[in-house]
């Protein structure tokens, strides 16, 4: 299953569950992001052309992040660009999001595992602005709303 996160026409979020499966290439994400996700399933034998990517410079004003959960429980919180909560949902093993765009953060319900692919490089201090979450009890969960 494919899950959006959207809120007022902004895709904050792309999520692949486990069970998601369908033949052949699908991308998911819109051209101009500058992370580019697709879910891709080929049968045995499926030949896919050699290739090198040519150097092309790109301008990326916003860092997308694409989390795999390879163990564990992980909570995720959505937020507006103005640090406002939105809503929240539960990642498990198996699970892929893009983070496109708003606010996020996050609570490990159970010991995580997970691999995390973002645009570099890390520009350390500028590359974000932290502010305080919500508190766990507060969590209203994607359905719920």
């Amino acid at each position: 299953m494919i899950e959006r996160i959207i809120d007022q026409n902004q895709e904050l979020a792309v999520i692949i569950r486990e069970n998601y499966h369908e033949e052949g290439i699908h991308f998911l994400t819109e051209e101009d992001y500058s992370q580019q996700l697709a879910y891709m399933h080929h049968p045995t034998g499926k030949i896919i052309d050699a290739h090198i990517h040519n150097h092309e410079e790109r301008s990326i004003v916003l860092t997308q992040e694409v989390l795999i959960i390879k163990k564990g429980v992980l909570r995720v919180d959505f937020y507006r660009n103005d640090q406002t909560y939105l809503k929240s949902t539960i990642l498990q093993k198996g699970d892929i999001i893009l983070l496109a765009s708003g606010g996020h953060g996050f609570q490990v319900l159970e010991e995580v595992e997970m691999v995390e692919i973002k645009q570099g490089p890390y520009l350390g201090a500028k590359d974000k602005i932290r502010f305080e979450g919500i508190k766990a009890a507060d969590a209203v969960f994607i359905g719920e709303e």
